[in-house]
């Protein structure tokens, strides 16, 4: 079994099996696991090197989310996320700066970027802002055949133009967002073929960079409550 079999036998494993005691008895296969996540985000940072070189400071291990789930608020409360993650940025793992994000569960992984929930109201002022000033170019970039080619423009979305901004707004689409994401699925026998999946990936991050630029020159400053 190599990495990359190991990681999804793992976490399908967890998802049959979602409780504390379940995974309290299975630390060396989860501590294996993660090991094993934490060597692919390392060997994909790598490859990032000539694009990203800030990203040769960062401990790998530090850009992995646990798999803790917050049950508090959700009827759901199955204690672990069977999934492993990684948000990779010169700047951390945190929500701001956007950068490229890696998602790996059992029957879904995929590569993406932006931001992916409506939970800050500073954040989407911050971006409609940005579109009402360079909206244009945001057009652009999603028009792009670099980015179009393999992405598509997703997130949450109001009815209509949000109060405070121009109904006629000729990006007025853009303005009805209230998150905006990438994602770029990944089959599962291309996962397990590791140099093919990180040539791929490599690629898929870059046609994404223009994207995270645009947002993250709106978010500029932006000082958040805490890590997530």
């Amino acid at each position: 079994m190599n990495d990359s079999e190991k990681m999804l036998d793992f976490l399908a494993q967890l998802q049959a099996n979602n409780t504390l005691e379940w995974m309290h008895s299975h630390q060396p296969e989860y501590r294996a696991a993660r090991a094993a996540f934490v060597g692919l985000v390392s060997d994909l940072m790598q490859k990032m090197l000539p694009d990203e070189p800030d990203l040769g400071l960062i401990n790998p291990g530090d850009l992995v989310f646990r798999l803790n789930r917050d049950t508090r608020f959700s009827k759901d409360k199955s204690p672990y996320a069977p999934a492993f993650r990684a948000h990779i940025s010169p700047q951390g793992r945190g929500m701001v700066p956007v950068g490229d994000y890696l998602f790996v569960s059992p029957g879904h992984i995929f590569l993406g970027g932006g931001v992916f929930h409506a939970k800050m109201p500073e954040i989407t002022r911050r971006i409609r802002d940005q579109i009402v000033l360079e909206g244009s170019r945001f057009e652009a970039i999603l028009a792009a055949p670099d980015f179009a080619e393999k992405l598509t423009l997703q997130g949450e979305k109001l009815k209509n133009v949000p109060r405070g901004y121009d109904k006629e707004h000729p990006c007025g689409e853009l303005l009805k967002h209230k998150s905006w994401y990438v994602e770029y699925g990944i089959e599962k026998d291309l996962f397990l073929d590791r140099e093919a999946f990180l040539d791929e990936a490599v690629d898929v991050f870059r046609r994404i960079k223009p994207f995270n630029d645009f947002i993250n020159k709106a978010l500029e400053g932006l000082e958040m409550p805490g890590k997530r």
